[in-house]
């Protein structure tokens, strides 16, 4: 695990200084993922023979003098639910051992494929998505390669998509998000993660878990892949906001962006106790912000985060029986327990309660417009404490406590790594802006990046 993780900058420095060819990137990313992946158990499917030659013909293009797309040679994983030609498509469940190979690419691999990203396979999840820790009881869960002593959760359910990045197994990866599925491996296992927008990546091909929340998003080692993997997955949005695709191109290449005078609102009734360490760097974060000119001020919602977000699990439940519930309803149910009971527990909310489900939503999104008219984007921890120990987690309860009223209201947020606790465990900061805003968040989250430095991450702390 001593590997140096890659950024697509480092992809392209080496295209350009022709110290590497597509091929001797892959093969590299192939020989980590076997020399590690026993332990880590980030991927749970490779590509090998297809990844490879689509290298040896991104490198015959490049001696052709042909352009290349702008993830040109990038190993990328994809997550367990998104459809990849020629692999099975299983979701992290045994109820789906034996699904048939993927007849075709889901859209957004397409698009990966199409700017050039070297697809190298599948990556872990928790069962159908339905769970915030990344444990995985039936299949194995992923483990956090930022504590290889003991098993740490890795965050999920994006679980092996987090961990195979920040363990330097592949140069970025896609999860999905419908809680916190993106954010939360990025904030425990110490890499960027980015909720998107609701409907602006297309999610054919993708098994849905509460498909009015579901979001497609990336992972990766720097706000600026996120960026530009952003611009390749989401159609120009520029007739909507002008300049938008030049905002995440300025990003994605990692040119000065200036973040004096927007204004931050910095959320102080969460609802739940942080860590000390959480808090450390909430602090030290809110400093850098007024250090690069952002005017800050602490506000109170009507709700705390935690109670403004609670009916999103009933969302969550409701729509995951409708999908899966024959499943767990089954009288041998091969379900691992944990996703059992919380897909069970949709069988019997009653219809008033999702229409009045659905007038919470509509009421505390117009409640968030009206304050997104007075801040450019909130600031709040991603998670309240660091990666927990594996046998201490409580599965009756999420850690997306934080970053579920994101989903539930239909908002976009980046978490980013800000600190580490004295053990070197990552913690994640996270910007929510309102819809659409991804550029916003992706600049502040940028400037926070470059005044913050390399983090390092492990026992010698950051």
């Amino acid at each position: 695990m001593n590997d140096e993780p890659m950024t697509f900058a480092d992809l392209r420095s080496a295209f350009g200084s022709s110290a590497s060819s597509a091929e001797e990137i892959a093969r590299s990313a192939f020989a980590r993922i076997e020399r590690d992946n026993g332990k880590l158990h980030a991927f749970v499917a490779l590509d090998q023979e297809r990844a490879l030659a689509d290298a040896r013909h991104i490198d015959a293009l490049r001696k052709l003098g042909v352009k290349l797309g702008p993830l040109a040679g990038a190993p990328i994983g994809i997550k367990d639910l998104i459809d990849v030609a020629g692999l099975p498509t299983r979701a992290g469940s045994l109820t789906r051992s034996d699904a048939a190979p993927a007849t075709h690419d889901a859209p957004v691999v397409k698009r990966l494929r199409a700017a050039g990203a070297i697809i190298i396979g599948k990556t872990h999840t928790v069962e159908y998505a339905f769970g915030g820790w990344g444990t995985n009881e039936t299949i194995g869960t992923p483990h956090n390669p930022r504590d290889m002593s003991r098993p740490r959760a890795p965050g999920g359910s994006s679980s092996g998509s987090g961990v195979a990045v920040a363990a330097g197994l592949c140069v970025a990866a896609l999860g999905s998000d419908t809680g916190g599925s993106v954010r939360l491996p990025a904030s425990f296992c110490g890499i960027v993660g980015l909720k998107t927008t609701a409907g602006l990546i297309d999610k054919s091909g993708v098994l849905p878990l509460t498909p009015m929340l579901d979001t497609i998003g990336p992972l990766t080692n720097c706000v600026a892949d996120a960026a530009a993997l952003l611009e390749v997955l989401a159609p120009a949005q520029d007739e909507r906001s002008p300049g938008w695709t030049h905002r995440l191109n300025t990003i994605a290449y990692g040119q000065e962006v200036r973040i004096s005078g927007l204004r931050i609102g910095v959320v102080a009734n969460l609802g739940v106790n942080l860590h000390p360490d959480t808090a450390r760097v909430l602090k030290q974060t809110r400093a850098r912000l007024e250090a690069l000119g952002a005017i800050q001020t602490e506000i109170s919602l009507s709700q705390t985060l935690r109670d403004l977000a609670a009916p999103c699990g009933d969302l969550l439940a409701i729509e995951a029986y409708r999908l899966y519930g024959h499943l767990a309803e089954a009288e041998s149910s091969i379900l691992g327990a944990p996703v059992r009971k919380r897909i069970l527990a949709g069988r019997d909310i009653p219809a008033h309660r999702l229409m009045s489900l659905f007038e919470d939503r509509e009421e505390k999104k117009r409640e968030l417009a009206l304050l997104f008219e007075r801040f450019d984007a909130l600031l709040t921890p991603t998670t309240p404490f660091p990666a927990p120990l594996v046998a201490e987690i409580d599965e009756s309860v999420s850690p997306g406590l934080l970053t579920r009223f994101v989903n539930y209201l239909d908002l976009t947020a980046l978490s980013l790594p800000m600190g580490a606790t004295q053990d070197g465990l990552p913690i994640g900061m996270q910007i929510v802006v309102p819809g659409y805003g991804e550029p916003t968040a992706l600049e502040i989250g940028a400037a926070l990046e470059a005044d913050r430095g390399i983090l390092r991450f492990g026992p010698a702390g950051a």
